[in-house]
C-alpha cells in the first residue's frame, strides 16, 4: 500500500483550491442550519468576512493537501490582543473520522504560534456535535454548560491556551519556524 502524504498550503479564501472546501462546507452548513441563522443561509454566514480578514499578519488561511486535491482546511484571523479566532475547520465528508480536522486544527494552532497568538477563541453551531467532541478532545475549554441543550445556545465558544506553544520555541532557543508543519497519513 502506498504511503499517502499530505501537506499543507496558506493560501486565500480566493485561491481555486478553496472552492470546492467552500462549496462543500456552503450545502453541510444549508443542510444543518437551512436559514436559522440568516434569510440568505450559510453562503452570507461564510461571506460576513473579506478575505483579508484570514491574510497574514492577522490571520491566515489553510489547505489540508492530497495530491494537490483540497480535502480540508480552516483558518484565523484576529480576535483581540494575543488572540486568534479560528473559522472554517472542515474535511472532505468522504474522508472524515481520519483525523484530519485534528490535524488542521493542530497545523491552525501553531501557525497561529507562530504569528504570536497565545490564545484560541472559536465558536461553533449547535448543529455539530462532531465539532463540539473535537475541541472537547483537543484541550479546549467550553464557555458554555456542556449539561445544557445546546440550541438554548445558539453558537457554542470554546478558548484553548497555546502559550506553551510559544513558550516551547523559546526555550528551543528561537521563534517557532515560519514554514507550516506536514503532516503524513498511513
Amino acid at each position: 500500500m502506498a504511503k499517502v502524504s499530505d501537506t499543507f498550503a496558506y493560501t486565500t479564501p480566493l485561491d481555486p483550491r478553496a472552492k470546492p472546501l467552500i462549496d462543500q462546507l456552503i450545502y453541510e452548513y444549508d443542510s444543518r442550519y437551512g436559514n436559522y441563522f440568516s434569510e440568505e443561509g450559510a453562503a452570507a454566514e461564510l461571506n460576513r468576512y473579506p478575505p483579508e480578514a484570514f491574510a497574514p499578519p492577522h490571520g491566515n488561511f489553510v489547505l489540508l493537501l492530497r495530491d494537490g486535491e483540497t480535502i480540508g482546511g480552516g483558518a484565523f484571523k484576529h480576535y483581540d490582543v494575543g488572540t486568534a479566532e479560528f473559522k472554517r475547520i472542515w474535511t472532505r465528508s468522504d474522508l472524515r473520522r481520519r483525523g484530519l480536522a485534528r490535524t488542521v486544527l493542530l497545523e491552525l494552532e501553531a501557525q497561529a504560534a507562530r504569528q504570536g497568538y497565545s490564545r484560541i477563541y472559536l465558536t461553533t453551531g449547535f448543529r455539530q456535535p462532531e465539532a463540539v467532541g473535537l475541541y472537547l478532545t483537543n484541550g479546549y475549554t467550553a464557555l458554555f454548560d456542556i449539561e445544557a441543550d445546546p440550541e438554548t445556545y445558539k453558537t457554542l465558544p470554546f478558548e484553548k491556551d497555546i502559550s506553551h506553544l510559544v513558550a516551547s520555541a523559546a526555550l528551543l532557543g528561537g521563534p517557532l519556524p515560519q514554514e507550516p508543519l506536514l503532516a503524513n497519513h498511513p
